[in-house]
Order: C-alpha cells, then sequence, then structure tokens
C-alpha cells in the first residue's frame, strides 16, 4: 500500500516573484532559509508523488464557475500563466492520475463531493513552492484546489476532515507509492482592499501556537472568531488545517515565521512529524 511520508507546508505570493529585487538582504535570507528547509525534508523523505493544496487565483476558475474543492486527475498539468512568473522552469507537471481519482472516489465514498478536472494550469499557488523549495526532480503532482478566494467558503471543519480523508485515501492507495502532501498560502495577508499589505501577526501568531498544540476543535473556534478579521487573503489557511488533518492534527512544527510587508504576507513554513503520537 501507499505511505504518507511527509507533510508540509509554505506560504506563497506573488511578490516573492515580483518584488524579490527590492526585498533586503535579510527578507531574501528569512524566505530562502524557510524554502530551503521544506525542499530538504522533501528531499529526504524522496515521495514519489506530492498533493498540493493551493487556491486557484482565477486561472482555472471565477465567480461563474468556482467549485469549493476541486482534483486535479490529469497525466499532465499546465504551469503557471502569469507573464511574470517565466522563471519557472516547467513548461508542464506530471501528474498521477491513478492516485488522483483514488482520492476522488475516496472522498466520494466518504461523502465528500469534490469537482475534479482533466486539465488544469498550476498557477503561482502551487509553483512558487515547488520552485524556491528546488524541488527537483518533480514528483507527480495531484493538485488539489481550495476556495480561498471567494465566500463561501469550506468551512475549517470540513477542510480538516478533507485532510483527514486524504490520508485515508493515500493509506488504501495499492501499489507501493511514497506520497508527501504540500499546503500552500496564507499565512495573514491583505490583497486588493483598503488595507492592502496589512499582515496581522497576532493572528498569525496565535494560529501557529493553536497548531502546535493539537487541539483540532480548539483551532476550529479560534479560526471561526478571528480568520474574517486576518485579511482577506487569510482565508489560505484552509489549505494548513487541511494538512494537519492529513497528520491527524500532531506533530506541527513551525520551521520559521517571518511578516514581511514588501511580500504582503505572514510568511510560514512548516511541517508535521508524523511519528509523533
Amino acid at each position: 500500500m501507499a505511505e504518507l511520508v511527509g507533510v508540509y507546508a509554505a506560504s506563497h505570493g506573488p511578490m516573492i516573484v515580483r518584488n524579490w529585487d527590492k526585498l533586503t538582504p535579510t527578507e531574501q535570507g528569512s524566505i530562502d532559509g524557510g524554502f530551503f528547509e521544506i525542499g530538504r525534508r522533501i528531499a529526504q523523505a524522496q515521495p514519489d508523488a506530492l498533493v498540493v493544496i493551493s487556491p486557484d487565483h482565477w486561472v482555472n476558475f471565477f465567480i461563474d464557475n468556482l467549485p469549493s474543492i476541486c482534483v486535479g486527475v490529469g497525466e499532465v498539468h499546465d504551469g503557471p500563466p502569469e507573464p511574470w512568473f517565466k522563471a519557472f522552469p516547467h513548461k508542464t507537471l506530471p501528474g498521477h492520475p491513478a492516485l488522483a481519482q483514488h482520492i476522488v472516489r475516496t472522498a466520494l465514498e466518504r461523502d465528500f463531493e469534490p469537482s475534479v478536472s482533466y486539465k488544469l494550469a498550476l498557477d503561482h499557488g502551487f509553483c512558487i513552492p515547488l520552485w524556491k523549495a528546488k524541488v527537483d526532480p518533480l514528483p507527480a503532482i495531484v493538485p488539489v484546489i481550495f476556495n480561498d478566494i471567494e465566500p463561501p467558503f469550506p468551512t475549517v471543519k470540513r477542510c480538516y476532515a478533507w485532510g483527514a480523508m486524504l490520508a485515508e485515501a493515500i493509506a488504501t492507495f495499492p501499489g507501493k507509492l511514497r506520497v508527501g502532501v504540500l499546503a500552500t498560502g496564507g499565512l495573514s495577508h491583505s490583497i486588493g482592499e483598503a488595507d492592502m499589505g496589512r499582515i496581522d501577526e497576532a493572528f498569525d501568531r496565535d494560529y501557529l501556537r493553536r497548531l502546535e498544540a493539537g487541539d483540532p476543535p480548539a483551532l476550529f473556534d479560534f479560526l471561526n472568531e478571528r480568520l474574517p478579521a486576518a485579511g482577506n487573503g487569510a482565508s489560505e489557511v484552509r489549505n494548513w488545517v487541511a494538512a494537519h488533518g492529513a497528520a491527524r492534527g500532531r506533530g506541527f512544527e513551525l520551521i520559521h515565521y517571518d511578516p514581511i510587508p514588501n511580500i504582503y504576507v505572514g510568511a510560514g513554513f512548516a511541517s508535521w512529524n508524523l511519528r509523533n503520537g
């Protein structure tokens, strides 16, 4: 059977690419250091496939067709279409249709209703972490898109349950396969609003402490109360919640956190010790 060999989380943001030359050496070193450690841990785990959870930033979907959760089941995925992200070295990324379809079947059997796409373009949310973490060669990618962009959003409790279901799907996939989970996005940030660039450091640190505490119901209560005021981009922490669910709510380790105004994001990097508990 397949094995879940690692669970990771990393922030993303267009300004990591677009504003890189405007960052201070300290800011560049902070971002590079976080991504380097994520990449080192992924390389050490040697996954054959990587399930990547990220939003879609109006590349594949818009308000006329906005699934809450969509699984990419294609043989291949297109690389980022953003014209400012030409540094990404892959025009296409390999998929893993068998694992993706098994995840979809498991989800349906557990009373989830995911959307399915046979052709996705993976934007900066998926590709900045893969690129900055130097994940090379790329394992097969199973993209899972969470709607973190436009309400109504999936509840944080549902996102955690999705992660737990994902771990079950990986464990029941027939055949020898090493699988990792990478959640991307967050933490607090505000984009395209009057307070654009605001980072809620207090929220970020409180959120990270609750992940460390390993009490999912308390985490849900905290997010239901505090998340709406942490910036419209902070909804992406739902992806981290799904990763937390995949790890059964245990073993969270913060690698690095730094609120960086020049990229508009409370930048966080983390992994889960799957042997914990």
